[in-house]
């Protein structure tokens, strides 16, 4: 505060805020300057998003221990299992309870047809290196790759060399993404809403949406819930210690709105919990990357509840193939700030919503004002998943080096 910064939530506020002031009283021309602005960003995100995925996927995989192969399966099963369970309830939750409140006459209400009437004065053609399938494939095969030539001892010094690339490609894309991307994000909600409250469509969605906050925020809890409870069974201990004990780390990542910064009182967390110290120093940062139960509760929510405001179809043979491709693609996401919505966006025509339409946008704004308890909630269940892989490491053959721990300050006293 005393060096003047506003954190980019209140920012993202200020531009709905902002928005929804100037679409009530400027002109379709100004309406249409603003419409320019975002058709601009939009295809500079996508051209950026394979970029993202490439670098962060690419460089995460590559970090992984050598020599780790059934541990990380375990790991990676346990965390995308959770995070496609936590998918499907939200889905199952969102199509019983979003019908109480969105009626048939709220349909089509941020339709495509609103604002189809207000075109850019122009365009620029800028059309991404390749799509996001082909460079999530890349970023796997390029990772794993990096992660076996360093695990030999004749090829050590290539893996190291294509690990130190794709690291400086991965802080080249990190110093894009803070200094053009992010900053430019609340002028982008700041024109989306302003279209919407041209339009005259804004109040209809706000008076939906804040419902759907709650909801969202209760599932986030539900399914922590469920993850300590298979924890507990597996260990045969009670979780609500656990529990207790991961709230330093859940604030910790609500207020900075990043899994990565999280990690070390994370660890202590798993520390507190008991969980061996090879396990937790292995698992809990390969899951900041690759469980996302929090992003995809919101992600899912959002996207059931826009489809069901435009009368498109939800049916569950139509998300499913969504989540599961989903929970691979953000993998990149905890790269950025929102860096889930933004791994999202590609498939999001899987669905039945265009990527550079006004509902993408609606899901941008939605998803962002809320990222931080997604983000908290992804990183608490990481101990979930720590405790769980600690009890049943034995079971698959797992054999750890004795190692003694030394006492050190705690960071959550």
């Amino acid at each position: 505060m005393l060096k003047g910064k506003i954190g980019l939530v209140p920012k993202l506020l200020m531009g709905i805020a902002v928005g929804i002031i100037l679409g009530t009283f400027v002109s379709e021309s100004v309406i249409r300057v603003f419409v320019t602005f975002s058709s601009f960003l939009s295809a500079y995100i996508s051209f950026i998003i394979p970029l993202m995925i490439i670098a962060f996927v690419t460089a995460g995989i590559s970090e992984l221990k050598t020599g780790a192969g059934k541990l990380l399966g375990l790991t990676m099963a346990i965390a995308y299992g959770f995070t496609i369970i936590s998918g499907t309830f939200s889905y199952v939750v969102s199509r019983l309870v979003f019908p109480t409140f969105i009626y048939e006459e709220s349909a089509a209400m941020v339709s495509e047809g609103g604002a189809a009437a207000l075109t850019p004065y122009f365009t620029i053609p800028l059309l991404p290196l390749a799509d996001v399938t082909s460079a999530l494939v890349f970023a796997f095969i390029m990772g794993l790759g990096i992660s076996a030539l360093r695990g030999e001892e004749k090829t050590v010094k290539t893996g190291t060399m294509m690990a130190d690339f794709f690291a400086g490609f991965q802080e080249i894309i990190h110093l894009v993404l803070a200094k053009t991307i992010i900053p430019l994000l609340p002028f982008y909600i700041a024109a989306t809403f302003s279209v919407m409250s041209y339009t005259g469509e804004v109040w209809r969605v706000l008076s939906i949406f804040w419902r759907v906050y709650l909801i969202i925020f209760a599932m986030h809890f539900l399914v922590l819930l469920f993850q300590y409870g298979v924890a507990g069974a597996v260990a045969k201990k009670n979780p609500i210690q656990w529990l207790k004990n991961q709230i330093p780390a859940w604030l910790t990542a609500a207020g900075t709105q990043s899994s990565a910064t999280t990690i070390p009182v994370n660890v202590e967390v798993a520390k507190t919990n008991g969980v061996s110290k090879s396990i937790r120093e292995f698992v809990v940062p390969l899951c900041a990357t690759i469980h996302l139960s929090g992003s995809m509760i919101s992600l899912t929510a959002f996207s059931t509840a826009i489809l069901m405001m435009n009368n498109i179809d939800f049916g569950f043979d139509k998300i499913l193939p969504f989540l599961l491709i989903l929970g691979i693609s953000m993998v990149a996401a905890p790269g950025a700030p929102g860096g889930a919505v933004m791994s999202a966006l590609p498939f999001l025509p899987m669905i039945g919503i265009a990527t550079d339409g006004p509902l993408a946008s609606l899901m941008i704004a939605l998803y962002l004002t809320q990222d931080s308890f997604g983000t908290a909630c992804n990183v608490s269940g990481d101990n979930a998943v720590a405790v769980i892989v600690d009890q049943l490491k034995s079971r698959i053959g797992i054999v750890e080096e004795e190692s003694v721990e030394v006492a050190e300050p705690s960071l959550l006293s």
